[in-house]
């Protein structure tokens, strides 16, 4: 995983808050190697359409073989955020997802990575402790191809603050 030097805390236990999320900023994520099993597990227990969870009759129809379901995909890439640096934010919510695309199928095989891209930052005017920070999210293929794209808000406390009720 790549990080930005901006998206680094300093002292240990320290967490990322809204001032570390400033617009321009990408963070650069590698992902895992997606495999048919994983794909028909998914699919199985999420999203049972037939190029989802039947290799064999998948090849007949429209992708050409088993594909991941836009669900996994999105799933991962939450993974991901999370491992690269939600989890060690002062990260207070989401009030949702602005789009989200799937652009290309993901297939057996396809190698995930993310980048994250800060669009916009703003301070909070009814609650001065935090702000909302609005990211984009380009999943790409290992041939760097874009499978989906996702743009949406989080909330992050700012560094010198207490919450809010």
């Amino acid at each position: 995983m790549t990080l930005s030097p901006t998206l680094r805390a300093t002292a240990p236990g320290e967490k990322l808050t809204f001032e570390d999320f400033v617009p321009g900023l990408t963070v650069d994520i590698d992902g895992p190697t997606i495999t048919e099993a994983q794909i028909v597990e998914f699919g199985r227990a999420y999203d049972p359409q037939v190029f989802h969870v039947d290799p064999e009759a998948a090849r007949a129809g429209p992708f050409g073989g088993v594909i991941a379901s836009g669900f996994m995909t999105t799933a991962i890439t939450m993974r991901l955020i999370c491992d690269a640096y939600l989890l060690r934010s002062a990260g207070l919510a989401s009030p949702g997802l602005e789009s989200l695309k799937w652009l290309r199928p993901v297939r057996p095989g396809d190698r995930l990575r993310v980048r994250m891209t800060v669009e916009s930052a703003r301070e909070s005017r009814s609650k001065p402790d935090r702000g909302t920070v609005l990211h984009r999210w380009d999943v790409f293929n290992q041939s760097d191809e874009v499978v989906m794209t996702m743009t949406g808000y989080s909330i992050f406390l700012k560094r010198t603050s207490t919450p809010q009720a």
